[in-house]
């Protein structure tokens, strides 16, 4: 497979990627990094560290957008709710390596 070719394929996976997560709004940021590792914040920051690589002007609350669909202030006030106390003890587990 040709390098562009592959990063074609990259960007259409990491196009899916944003959308599955945009319509799983019932899924919280704590349970992706308690489950995965990482969650929509980690990958918009993933973005913005690949546009700064690049020297792409793109600011942090652009990255968001990008991956959120919205506004991130939005998106936390629509479907963001407060971690429950096994939720914050599965993080505190789980990242504390």
């Amino acid at each position: 497979m040709d390098d562009r070719t592959r990063t074609e394929l990259e960007a259409a996976a990491f196009r899916r990627l944003v959308a599955h997560l945009r319509e799983r709004t019932d899924v919280q940021n704590i349970d992706l990094m308690n489950l995965a590792g990482f969650c929509r914040n980690c990958l918009s920051n993933w973005l913005k560290d690949a546009a700064d690589a690049q020297g792409v002007a793109l600011t942090k609350d652009e990255s968001r957008e990008a991956v959120y669909g919205m506004p991130y202030e939005e998106w936390k006030a629509k479907h963001q709710s407060a971690a429950t106390p096994a939720q914050v003890e599965a993080f505190s587990k789980s990242h504390n390596h």
